[in-house]
């Protein structure tokens, strides 16, 4: 087992244990897990958890889904970054790989 794997199991038992130091099922704390899929973001949801103390399920999920929209946003955002920056080197060195004069 690699250390990645060891984090990603500690921060995800301490997830769960949030969860039901809420007072929620552990599945709810397992399925936030898969669901959020790395350490950091598990690590944010335990910060929201430890800060915020919801009272209904519904507000965990609803912070659950609100980190992954954020994520995928990143992600979109480095892609599209990727892209540009792919675009304007055609642009500037143009298809031969010789800069444009």
């Amino acid at each position: 087992m690699t250390e990645e794997e060891r984090q990603w199991i500690r921060t995800r038992d301490e997830l769960i244990a949030a969860v039901e130091a809420l007072g929620f099922p552990k599945e709810l704390g397992y399925e936030a897990a898969k669901n959020l899929g790395s350490p950091k973001a598990m690590r944010r949801m335990l910060g929201y958890l430890y800060n915020v103390k919801p009272k209904k399920i519904e507000l965990v999920v609803d912070e659950m889904l609100a980190i992954r929209s954020e994520i995928e946003a990143w992600r979109q955002k480095k892609a599209s970054e990727q892209a540009n920056e792919r675009y304007n080197e055609l642009l500037y060195y143009g298809i031969d790989g010789e800069p444009e004069e």
